[in-house]
């Protein structure tokens, strides 16, 4: 039973210890902006998530959206999403090295991006101890691992998008008030003209009469 303890416990160390790995940036992309991951197996999982958090404020409906473009060490696209305030995506490292994740923004207002990355590696019968016993407790805690950090990848993009849901909330509510504003003082200008030219044409009848 106390083996049993200290395996546990074991586990559920290196489990936080694991906790956390995903790298989360702010990126503001004026034309064209990169972000480079090291991904050290081949084979590992690449995901994460994007999200432009002031995309509702500025843009217009038949804006074009921003483009990822994802490159390998060989300068081969493994991913892209075109056109797009948000997305997801994940693809298996053809090979280790230096990938790179490239925003483009086809207009010139600086958007700002919340970008989440992670790199998964689950080891298998060539990269740990032989042992038989620690085989199986490696395997299982890598997979823990990498189902604890794709909650929280998820939990990282719903909070980004709920980010940019608030903003276009507040927008919509200031631009209901200025359109408001707006309708009010049109109205009083057009009352206002009406009575300039109804007073004019009362002068011009009060004249005709007298001649």
């Amino acid at each position: 039973m106390e083996g049993r303890a200290r395996g546990l416990t074991l586990i559920g160390l290196l489990l936080v210890s694991f906790v956390g790995k995903i790298a989360s940036l702010s990126v503001t992309v004026n034309d064209v902006e990169c972000v480079y991951e090291y991904v050290l197996y081949e084979g590992d999982t690449v995901s994460g998530n994007f999200v432009v958090v002031d995309h509702d404020i500025f843009w217009g409906a038949d804006h074009p959206g921003l483009d990822l473009i994802v490159t390998s060490p060989g300068d081969n696209t493994v991913h892209t999403s075109k056109g797009t305030s948000g997305d997801k995506f994940e693809f298996k490292a053809p090979r280790s090295g230096m990938y790179k994740f490239c925003f483009h923004n086809p207009y010139s207002t600086p958007e700002t991006v919340s970008f989440n990355i992670h790199v998964g590696h689950i080891p298998n019968e060539h990269n740990i101890a032989k042992d038989e016993h620690l085989d199986p407790i490696n395997v299982k805690i890598a997979e823990l691992r990498e189902a604890l950090e794709s909650v929280t990848l998820e939990q990282k993009y719903l909070k980004a998008r709920d980010v940019r849901h608030r903003h276009t909330n507040e927008s919509t509510r200031r631009r209901v008030v200025l359109y408001t504003v707006g309708e009010y003082l049109a109205l009083a200008a057009a009352s206002a003209l009406q009575v300039v030219y109804i007073r004019k044409l009362f002068s011009k009848s009060v004249a005709y009469n007298r001649v």
